[in-house]
């Protein structure tokens, strides 16, 4: 006779949120003291689930088609602070403790362009080497 399997640690506020049909949800990462939104990503269940386990913050890569464990290759990792489901619970915040850089372009901040003039203009200059934090591409 098997036991009956334990509830998942977090499973009602994993419930509350609404995922698409791709089973995702937009999770925007922003440092939890200054207030500065460092970048925008997606979490499936089990990445939110093991954020909220581990408190290190995980998101579900696209491209690859798998769990990403942010820092894993670069060392540049988010800790997480509090995770936060918005009113309609289709998108959550992460408040976050950011080590270093979190733009894979070397940046503190994915959020490095801003229109001026009609133009995508840089406001922010790379603080680390790209190809030191990831290999070359």
């Amino acid at each position: 006779m098997t036991s009956p399997a334990a509830p998942e640690p977090n499973a009602a506020f994993l419930d509350a949120i609404r995922f698409d049909g791709r089973g995702l949800v937009a999770a925007v990462a922003q440092q939890h003291d200054s207030g500065e939104v460092l970048m925008l990503a997606w979490m499936n269940r089990e990445a939110a689930a093991e954020t909220l386990r581990t408190g290190r913050v995980c998101y579900w890569s696209r491209s690859r088609g798998a769990l990403w464990r942010k820092g894993e290759t670069s060392g540049q990792e988010q800790r997480l602070v509090e995770m936060r489901l918005d009113c309609d619970g289709d998108a959550l915040l992460l408040l976050v403790e950011q080590t270093g850089v979190a733009c894979h372009t070397g940046r503190r901040t994915c959020f490095y362009r801003a229109a001026r003039d009609g133009a995508a203009v840089e406001i922010a200059a790379p603080e680390a080497d790209p190809a030191a934090l990831y290999g070359q591409r």
